[in-house]
């Protein structure tokens, strides 16, 4: 075989992996959420620590089994940024996570930029919704609101095989 040709074929195997590790992460393990209409937006109460359903509409999300922190969703609501911040327990170290470019009404960036200038706040939705990742739910002063999972400082300690800190529940046995 002339170099030219093992080298074409090489170069070929190469495109075509690249193709597919690209459709398998932005495309291939991510599932459109199905909506229950109930349960689907829920922020962390001040008064009793637990999650409870807030009222909203036109809600979309999409989640991968091949990750906890792949969740992202988009939904509308009528409350308040004033009333919302009075009765559900603020979240301060929120960094809204990228989502798929065809999931488009998820931008991170520009909700970054919300975050930032106070146009959106930031709450806890559900404290360990898989252990050491929490659910954040943002709201904008316009009414929109989003959520995604990110990894919180237990779950950081653990990932990172540290020592958890005196607050964080016992982490869930493995089994191999």
């Amino acid at each position: 075989m002339s170099g030219k040709l093992v080298g074409s074929i090489l170069v070929i195997i190469a495109l075509i992996a690249g193709a597919a590790l690209y459709y398998l992460q932005v495309y291939h393990f991510y599932e459109p959420v199905v909506v229950t209409g109930e349960d689907d937006v829920q922020l962390t109460s001040l008064v009793s620590g637990l999650p409870e359903t807030v009222l909203y509409d036109d809600f979309e999300a999409i989640d991968a089994t091949s990750s906890p922190i792949r969740y992202r969703s988009c939904f509308t609501t009528s409350m308040s940024l004033a009333m919302a911040t009075e009765t559900y327990v603020a979240y301060q170290r929120a960094e809204p996570l990228e989502a798929p470019g065809w999931f488009d009404c998820f931008d991170a960036d520009a909700l970054g930029a919300a975050l930032q200038d106070g146009t959106a706040l930031a709450f806890l939705g559900t404290e360990n919704i898989t252990y050491g990742i929490d659910r954040i739910i943002a709201l904008t002063d316009d009414g929109r609101g989003y959520a995604w999972h990110q990894i919180n400082l237990c779950g950081e300690k653990l990932f990172d095989g540290e020592p958890l800190p005196d607050d964080c529940p016992p982490p869930p046995e493995r089994t191999e």
